[in-house]
């Protein structure tokens, strides 16, 4: 499925509720039935730096597509992590570069945010765009 099919789909999953403390919920509910990283990555190395709470992320590259995990000590810190790794994980590096995370906005997720969150939410997807940067290209490399 192609990240704008994803983007359309979302938005509506998330609409469906009028509460903003009852999407959230949603999104906490999401991420707690996913299991936690292993603890070879809960280390320095895969750790996002500039969150108030401890918070992991991990990218792969396989099969011209980009992977991604999260995990974090907040339960809305790491069930926001999880609905951008979710989001952007199976897309070409290319795609993820041409779709933002400012969908969000509509989904009704950033404007209930504290400013730490917000900027945590920043971080997982500067990490994201870096990564998916970095292999861009890779994919006709592969064919």
């Amino acid at each position: 499925m192609e990240l704008n099919e994803k983007r359309d789909r979302l938005i509506r999953d998330l609409q469906f509720f009028d509460d903003p403390q009852e999407r959230l919920a949603f999104v906490i509910d999401r991420v707690k039935k996913a299991p936690p990283l292993p603890d070879e990555f809960r280390t320095d190395d895969y750790k996002v730096e500039g969150c108030l709470s401890n918070l992991w992320f991990v990218p792969e590259y396989r099969d011209g597509a980009c992977w991604f995990r999260s995990d974090g000590d907040s339960m809305i810190v790491k069930g926001i992590a999880a609905l951008l790794c979710d989001f952007y994980s199976g897309a070409a590096p290319a795609e993820i570069l041409s779709v933002d995370p400012s969908f969000l906005a509509k989904a009704g997720i950033t404007q209930h945010l504290s400013q730490n969150r917000k900027n945590g939410l920043g971080r997982v997807w500067q990490k994201i765009q870096k990564f998916a940067a970095g292999h861009v290209g890779n994919d006709a490399l592969q064919a």
